[in-house]
């Protein structure tokens, strides 16, 4: 299917004053998210810490999907941005680093 032909997902960023969208492909957005949706889940109420993401993710991924993916570290950013919007991932308030949890 040439590139053109894919259907994609915008994500966007919950940050004000940042506008714009990445469109990435559809079945990268529904890999990535149900990873990170399964890491949290198992993270529980206390979440976990948003530098600890990226790893997580990578580990529920198969080898395939990790292959044909591209980078990772820009899908897991770029899909957990679109989930906060979307109300699935949220920000857990407090001191320190940044932890998430699934909302």
């Amino acid at each position: 299917m040439p590139k053109d032909d894919v259907e994609r997902v915008a994500c966007r960023t919950p940050a004000e004053g940042k506008g714009g969208t990445s469109n990435i492909p559809v079945w990268k957005y529904d890999a990535v998210s149900a990873a990170i949706r399964a890491v949290l889940e198992d993270a529980g109420a206390e979440g976990m810490l948003n530098k600890d993401l990226r790893d997580a993710v990578g580990a529920r991924l198969s080898a395939d999907d990790l292959e044909n993916l591209g980078k990772l570290g820009w899908h897991v950013v770029t899909v957990k941005l679109e989930m906060e919007v979307r109300g699935e991932v949220v920000r857990l308030p407090g001191k320190g680093p940044l932890k998430i949890a699934a909302a």
